[in-house]
């Protein structure tokens, strides 16, 4: 999350993976019914969203925003991940992957999602798209600046509250906030010269209190990377300087192809950066082959179209970036 001068918030995220996703803007107009595979009749949203998206046999949206101002996205949480085996009939039934989208269209706020999320019994289903459970975990924001994430393991579904207002992959969020107290010395700011002996030592020049900034593509790394620089970026005064600077941060964490690879020749990498404008209601979308970034806002004939509107990015519009 980001807060510009005005007391304005976005929630932005890169999406990383292996396998080409093929995701693009898509808006899901209000009093939409989404099929469901872990439910025979489905679930109903009543809130207006943007945010990235396919149509697999029906939308699947990993993030976006809807026209409340509440902001949510997918992060991968393998290894921990754990989801109910059977259905439940006194709750509504999703897959891990649907998560996004019920959010979106029934939350108000993070207020509203602490006292619904206990109405949901999370399922182990599988994604059509990758024929396996996703082990998915959950960052949900509000334009009031609460933010949470949420995460169910063995022990059942959990809701923290995010200080930080930063999360990535594995390991659990607490072991992140943890993993913290080991970089208190980090400071945008120089550190002051140091004797040891009779030997004065002075800093090559301005940076050095960043110094021991983890610079690797582990989420654990990316963590403590995105936190520093959100915490000591400027804030910007208008909605497109502050793109511009959560476009910024997140090109620290973004992850080029090739760097970050598994033994049989994949790779995974930051397909595509997304922004989301909790006040405006607005969702950006910076794709890895093209850095032209995509602008969508939620009309009221986008809100009331009888079907989905989709936009591929071969024909998107340009976003004037200007601070």
């Amino acid at each position: 999350m980001y807060q510009n001068a005005n007391g304005k918030w976005f929630l932005a995220r890169t999406m990383d993976f292996a396998f080409e996703l093929g995701g693009r803007p898509v808006v899901i107009s209000r009093d939409f019914h989404f099929n469901s595979d872990a439910a025979q009749n489905g679930f109903d949203t009543k809130l207006g969203f943007t945010g990235a998206g396919r149509d697999l046999n029906g939308y699947i949206l990993v993030d976006g925003v809807n026209e409340a101002g509440v902001g949510a996205a997918t992060l991968y949480f393998d290894g921990l991940a754990k989801f109910a085996t059977a259905a439940d009939i006194n709750k509504l039934n999703l897959a891990p992957h649907e998560v996004v989208n019920w959010i979106l269209g029934n939350v108000t706020s993070v207020a509203d999602l602490k006292g619904k999320i206990n109405h949901l019994n999370i399922m182990a289903v599988a994604n059509e798209l990758f024929q396996m459970i996703v082990p998915l975990h959950w960052i949900v924001s509000d334009k009031t600046g609460a933010c949470v994430v949420l995460e169910q393991d063995e022990t059942g579904m959990h809701v923290f509250d995010d200080p930080v207002k930063v999360m990535t992959n594995s390991p659990d969020f607490n072991w992140h906030l943890q993993n913290l107290n080991n970089y208190v010395q980090l400071k945008p700011t120089s550190h002051s010269a140091k004797t040891y002996g009779e030997f004065h030592s002075d800093a090559y020049g301005l940076g050095t209190g960043a110094l021991g900034l983890p610079g690797d593509y582990t989420s654990v790394s990316r963590f403590i990377r995105a936190a520093f620089m959100r915490e000591n970026t400027t804030k910007a005064k208008t909605t497109a300087g502050s793109i511009n600077a959560v476009s910024h941060i997140l090109s620290s964490v973004e992850i080029p192809k090739g760097v970050k690879s598994d033994n049989e020749g994949g790779f995974g990498y930051t397909q595509y950066r997304g922004y989301m404008s909790l006040d405006e209601g607005a969702y950006y979308m910076q794709p890895y082959d093209d850095q032209t970034i995509t602008r969508v806002v939620m009309t009221p004939e986008l809100l009331s179209a009888s079907q989905p509107t989709e936009y591929p990015l071969q024909a998107e519009q340009q976003f004037n970036r200007v601070n």
